[in-house]
């Protein structure tokens, strides 16, 4: 093959996979299926689309080979193909908050106004986890913490924090994540625990890079409902670690 034969099926091959983001309702697809697999039918309720629009959206992320799938009874599962799309994705939100203005006033206005703290990076919070100085709460959806969740962290969904406040305790700092820099889930946390007295902070990434880090990612439903004082664990409902 000649050498412009070769570029020129390079740069249509990246120009295909650049096509398949070229849908606001494409890029947030991907970012559900980053923190655990949908059915069609969860996917297009989440995202507020029917279920024959998320199939046609589906089929061209798939036809991309950004999204896999496994077939279980009568469904059909999909996930992210693998860590490259969750580098993808935050690439281009990196990019976006550079160059596009808009994006950092929605972020100032629903996210970092709201929060006068600066949130905990990484580093930061594997420190403190490991010291034992923190509480990590995560506060998704039950389905993506069993799906895999911070090591350390425990299961409080937003919509149960409030009825669980009993259980967290306030003797050392509270921190909240989410989906990442951009999910508002963490911040309302934040806000809640914060006006009962407690001293909270929020994560500044998501488990998608958390674990791009290689640093502890578990799953499992184990700690779901728990309490968040420590305890020993059962020996059958030992976490399993995700590699």
């Amino acid at each position: 093959m000649k050498h412009r034969a070769v570029k020129d099926a390079l740069y249509e091959t990246w120009a295909e996979t650049a096509h398949a983001l070229a849908s606001p309702r494409r890029v947030e697809l991907l970012d559900i299926l980053s923190q655990s697999e949908r059915t069609v039918e969860a996917l297009a309720r989440e995202a507020a689309l029917t279920v024959n629009n998320t199939s046609s959206h589906l089929r061209v992320l798939k036809a991309a080979r950004l999204v896999e799938t496994r077939k279980e009874a009568q469904f059909v599962f999909y996930r992210i193909a693998d860590d490259a799309v969750v580098s993808l994705l935050a690439s281009i939100q990196e990019v976006a908050r550079r160059r596009r203005h808009e994006v950092n006033q929605l972020a100032e206005v629903y996210l970092e106004g709201r929060d006068k703290l600066e949130p905990i990076e990484g580093p930061e919070l594997r420190r403190r986890l490991k010291n034992g100085d923190v509480t990590l709460i995560d506060v998704r959806p039950t389905l993506e913490y069993e799906a895999g969740h911070i090591a350390g962290a425990l299961s409080v969904p937003l919509d149960e924090l409030n009825s669980r406040l009993r259980e967290i305790p306030k003797d050392r700092t509270v921190v909240a994540y989410c989906r990442g820099p951009y999910c508002v889930l963490a911040v309302d946390a934040v806000e809640h625990l914060r006006t009962r007295g407690y001293e909270a902070r929020r994560f500044a990434e998501s488990l998608p890079m958390w674990r791009l880090e290689r640093w502890p990612v578990v799953a499992g439903p184990e700690a779901h409902r728990t309490s968040l004082r420590p305890r020993k664990a059962h020996a059958s409902r030992k976490p399993r670690r995700i590699k």
